[in-house]
């Protein structure tokens, strides 16, 4: 039996999914204040098709949850997880909130 664990690695701006101590695959994002925006999923080739990629995006939002932070989705492949898990959803915010840009006005149409 294999040992899989979500390890955040901090110096490379990512968490982690290691089989056996062997990086399997990972989840890149970038910090703000109080944010963690997801920018790229990746799990390699050898290790597809065993539910890694779901296990990392649960650990990694986890992790958010437990350090009061708020998530950002830019990756389509954590957007969609959380999509299909809605206990997640209190977690997300946009962009514009979490490094506070933009007026708050909703652009016209005109």
């Amino acid at each position: 039996m294999s040992e899989m664990r979500i390890v955040h690695n901090p110096e490379l701006s990512r968490y982690e999914v290691r089989i056996d101590g062997k990086v399997a695959g990972f989840t890149q994002y970038r910090r703000a204040p109080r944010t963690v925006d997801f920018t790229h999923t990746e799990v390699y080739p050898e290790f597809e098709g065993q539910g890694l990629g779901s296990k990392l995006a649960a650990g990694a939002l986890d992790a958010v949850r437990a350090g009061g932070d708020r998530a950002v989705a830019s990756c389509p492949f954590i957007s969609t997880y959380i999509k299909r898990h809605p206990e997640y959803s209190d977690l997300v915010t946009t962009p514009e909130r979490a490094t506070g840009a933009g007026s708050g006005r909703v652009p016209s149409a005109n």
